[in-house]
C-alpha cells in the first residue's frame, strides 16, 4: 500500500529549505563580479612580447583628439559601452535599448564594487592619447575606430570612474593599478601594445617588467 502524501511532506519541506539556504549562502559567499577583458596572454607570453616591442621616445601631441578615435559604435542594438557593461558584469540587466538597469560590477583597479551602471567608466587599457604618442598619429581615422572599440583583444575594461581618471592617459611608468593586479596589468598593457604595433618609451618598458616580475 502506497505511503500517504502527508508522509513525505516533513522530507520535501527539509530538502526546499536546505535549498534556499544554500542559495542564499551562494549569494552571501560568491566572489565578487570580475571584469575579464579576452585574449590575456600568459606570463611567459607576455614577456615574449614586451621583447618584441619597439623602444622609441614618445611622440608629440601635436593634432590631438579623442575625436580622430570615434567611439562608442553601435553593433547589434548595443553600444561597445554597453556591450562592455554587461561582459564584465555581475547579473546585468538590460532595457529594451541595452542599457543596464540593474548589476555590479567589480573594478580590478581599485578593488571597489560597484552597483549602479552610472558609476562605471569604460577604460580603453592603452589610453587614445598614449596610443597617439606611440604611433596612432599615423594611422587613418578607421584603423583609430577600431582600436577605440577593440572588443576582441583586451583593450576595453569595466572600472571605477574614479580609478579611470586617476590613470588618465598615463602609462605604467606613472600610474599602476593596485599591486594584486599589476601582473594582470602588465600582461594586458603589452598584449595591446603588441597587437596595434605600438611602441613604448625606455621608462615604460622598465616599469612594464618590473610588473611582470611580480607574476
Amino acid at each position: 500500500m502506497s505511503q500517504p502524501t502527508t508522509a513525505v511532506r516533513p522530507r520535501t519541506f527539509g530538502i526546499l529549505v536546505a535549498a534556499l539556504v544554500a542559495a542564499l549562502l551562494f549569494v552571501l559567499l560568491a566572489p565578487p563580479a570580475s571584469a575579464a577583458p579576452p585574449r590575456i596572454p600568459s606570463a611567459s607570453t607576455a614577456q615574449t612580447e614586451l621583447n618584441q616591442l619597439r623602444v622609441a621616445a614618445e611622440g608629440t601631441m601635436s593634432g590631438y583628439s579623442r575625436d580622430l578615435f570615434p567611439h562608442w559604435r553601435s553593433s547589434g542594438g548595443c553600444t561597445t559601452r554597453q556591450t562592455v557593461l554587461k561582459r564584465d558584469g555581475n547579473n546585468v540587466v538590460v532595457d529594451s535599448n541595452c542599457q543596464p538597469t540593474s548589476g555590479t560590477w567589480y573594478s580590478q583597479f581599485d578593488g571597489v564594487t560597484l552597483t549602479s551602471a552610472s558609476q562605471v567608466d569604460i577604460d580603453h587599457f592603452v589610453p587614445l592619447a598614449e596610443a597617439w604618442r606611440s604611433g596612432a598619429r599615423t594611422w587613418t581615422t578607421t584603423e583609430r575606430r577600431e582600436f577605440a572599440n577593440d572588443l576582441y583583444w583586451p583593450q576595453l575594461i569595466a572600472v571605477s570612474a574614479s580609478s579611470n581618471r586617476s590613470k588618465g592617459d598615463q602609462d605604467p611608468a606613472n600610474w599602476q593599478p593596485r599591486a594584486a593586479y599589476r601582473c594582470t596589468y602588465a600582461r594586458i598593457w603589452i598584449r595591446v601594445k603588441h597587437r596595434w604595433d605600438l611602441t613604448v618609451d625606455s621608462a615604460e618598458k622598465s616599469a612594464l617588467q618590473g610588473m611582470l616580475n611580480t607574476c
